[in-house]
């Protein structure tokens, strides 16, 4: 599967040269090869800030990551979710994703994950398919949703993970991957990033043409997206584009741009003290009397409000804490 990635990548540029530069520069970030190395038929490793650089991308292989340290947002298929340390996330094979820190405290914060991948064959076709993994063959199949862990599930595997960053025997680090699988087999602590279950239902010629078009709008989403620039992506007409665009992920281009837009400015308003208005142009809204209209239609409530609310909220958490000691 590997090979035909990097195939499609490569016949692409002889066949359509006359695109844009931003259909190049996507498909070319969105696409990763990976390869095990030190004889293992995996790959485990930890991970420093500048792995949290990497654009949104995606492969063909599973992929485990628990972030050690670290604050931002999580990019899982058109699923945007705000991210920190303790975070326990597994994707299936070709759904696109990515971390990205937060600007604002991109400078000070230090980051670090440890990642696992691992190619559905790499122990043999028909491995998973024993009796006694039938639990972990539901695990991967699950995977194409994006799957978050949580409770005393992530915390028991983010401790087997950090055990085995020092493990240099590859025999006992295949068997603790495997004793993690079944962990998180047998654990029904876990959210469903899609749960549809589209990215799972899509093919692998939906997942190259769907997959560049949402790494644009997560690079670009707070600036101006362009409909055209999509559509040229995605190597079809405005009109083709937008019907496709539906189907596959069930909803709208301009849909998908206001969440990513609305969930970045519900960060903005809880996580900082900026103006109302500076959030509405941070987050991509060119006017703010629309940015109010619009969260205010999804939300039940103005930014102002949201605002507020989210504070008092936190204050009756931290006066209920201080009664408690």
């Amino acid at each position: 599967m590997k090979k035909m990635v990097l195939l499609w990548f490569i016949l692409s540029l002889i066949l359509y040269p006359e695109q844009n530069v931003l259909r190049y520069t996507m498909i070319k970030a969105s696409i990763e090869i990976l390869q095990p190395v030190h004889g293992q038929s995996f790959i485990f490793r930890k991970f420093d800030k500048s792995a949290f650089d990497a654009p949104y991308h995606f492969h063909p292989e599973y992929e485990l990551t628990c972030i050690l340290k670290g604050t931002g947002k999580r990019y899982a298929g058109s699923h945007m979710a705000d991210f920190s340390a303790g975070d326990l996330v597994f994707l299936g094979p070709n759904l696109p994703h990515c971390w990205k820190l937060d600007q604002e405290k991109d400078e000070q914060t230090e980051a670090s994950a440890i990642v696992v991948q691992f190619d559905g064959t790499f122990l043999g076709d028909t491995f998973f398919n024993k009796s006694e993994l039938r639990q972990i063959k539901k695990l991967l199949q699950l995977s194409g949703c994006g799957i978050y862990f949580k409770s005393a599930t992530r915390a028991a595997v983010n401790s087997k993970l950090l055990e085995l960053c020092g493990e240099k025997n590859n025999f006992r680090l295949l068997i603790g991957l495997l004793e993690i699988l079944q962990r998180l087999a047998t654990s029904n602590e876990y959210i469903l990033f899609d749960r549809n279950r589209i990215t799972a239902k899509r093919t692998l010629a939906e997942q190259e043409r769907i997959n560049p078009v949402l790494a644009y709008l997560v690079e670009n989403f707070r600036e101006q997206v362009s409909l055209a620039d999509a559509a040229g992506i995605a190597n079809m007409t405005t009109n083709a584009f937008c019907k496709y665009f539906k189907k596959i992920t069930r909803k709208t281009f301009m849909e998908t741009i206001i969440e990513y837009r609305l969930n970045y400015a519900i960060q903005q308003l809880v996580q900082t003290d900026k103006p109302i208005s500076e959030i509405s142009f941070d987050c991509g809204f060119g006017d703010v009397s629309h940015f109010y209209k619009t969260f205010k239609q999804k939300m039940h409530l103005s930014p102002l409000n949201y605002r507020k609310k989210f504070m008092r909220s936190l204050n009756d958490v931290e006066k209920a804490a201080i009664l408690s000691v």
